[in-house]
């Protein structure tokens, strides 16, 4: 998942989180219906430490996180078209633009360096409150410094700008320069006692149940493996079989797990699975043996999605190449 730790242009944040009456009110950062067309994927880390948590002391955060991802279903609904929505009124201080939309990698992790955030926009509230939105869409930002906007008009698109493989948006809330859990505005050094809306209009609920990972292999994998990241296969021969796995964690009797897959010819294969006894960590893995002339050559993709009556809580994708050696 993406880490946007950043400075735009020039703007450093720090990681305390002070307590102040003038909070602006926020409203969803991002034009969709969480649940059914995204969903929240990563809260700020409330670990003062090495360690990460979330506000309700949960495993959705990563070290030294510092705000709320968004993330959108597919890739699919980025190349349509998301907008980025001003999550409360306010004066543009600056904008980014200009950043690719590449899925980040260890060989172009070193062309974003000092530009993580992506495609950018960050938002001045007055009275030391600020919001940064991270990770729009190349040539779409729609203000300019200066320009007044109310709560809900479009700054962007989602993109894959910046520090990131999914497409997402990353909102930052800062107070004189230092980062502010929105869910627990009080006290970024604890969790659990957050109640209310915190800093929202009306907060996004929370699930304590989510994906570590999904990835794809050419035979099903051990358990060890797939936490270890050892199962993980991304590129292979067109005669192997093509496996898809997803690890979940905290789900409950009765979610379910959906694993799908494309090719350069469509769709491969979907299975659903309803998890009757799921334990605090889990995976489960569908795939097909190759047919009898092989795979085509090319790009293969897969998604797992976590579903809760027919919410979608999480979702993780997979890719592999085809190739012949």
């Amino acid at each position: 998942m993406p880490r946007p730790w950043l400075a735009l242009c020039g703007f450093l944040v720090s990681v305390a989180a002070p307590v102040a009456a003038e909070m602006p009110v926020l409203g969803l950062p991002i034009d969709c219906t969480l649940g059914t067309s995204c969903y929240v994927e990563d809260y700020v880390d409330t670990d003062p430490g090495s360690g990460q948590r979330d506000y309700a002391c949960g495993l959705k955060s990563r070290d030294n996180h510092r705000g709320t991802d968004i993330v959108l279903l597919s890739f699919d609904a980025m190349e349509a078209g998301v907008n980025v929505l001003a999550a409360a009124p306010g004066r543009v201080a600056a904008t980014r633009d200009g950043v690719q939309d590449v899925a980040i990698t260890p060989k172009n992790r070193a062309d974003i360096e000092g530009r993580e955030c992506g495609n950018a926009v960050r938002i001045d509230h007055g009275s030391g409150w600020q919001t940064l939105y991270c990770h729009l869409k190349q040539n779409s930002i729609r203000v300019k410094q200066g320009d007044r906007v109310q709560a809900g008009d479009v700054l962007g698109l989602v993109g894959l700008s910046g520090l990131t493989n999914v497409p997402h948006v990353h909102l930052g809330v800062l107070k004189d320069g230092e980062i502010v859990d929105p869910f627990n505005p009080e006290n970024r050094d604890t969790c659990g006692t957050a109640t209310g809306n915190g800093m929202w209009k009306e907060a996004p609920g929370y699930d304590r149940a989510g994906l570590f990972t999904a990835g794809f292999a050419t035979a099903v994998p051990d358990f060890d493996a797939v936490k270890s990241g050892a199962a993980r296969v991304r590129d292979t021969a067109p005669d192997q079989p093509l496996v898809l796995y997803g690890h979940a964690f905290y789900a409950k009797p009765g979610d379910a797990l959906s694993l799908s897959a494309t090719g350069p010819e469509g769709e491969i294969f979907r299975h659903d699975v309803i998890l009757e006894n799921p334990q605090a960590q889990l995976f489960r893995a569908f795939g097909r043996r190759a047919p009898q002339d092989g795979w085509p050559e090319g790009a293969y993709r897969g998604y797992v999605h976590l579903t809760r009556e027919g919410r979608v809580i999480a979702v993780r994708h997979a890719d592999i190449t085809i190739t012949s050696r």
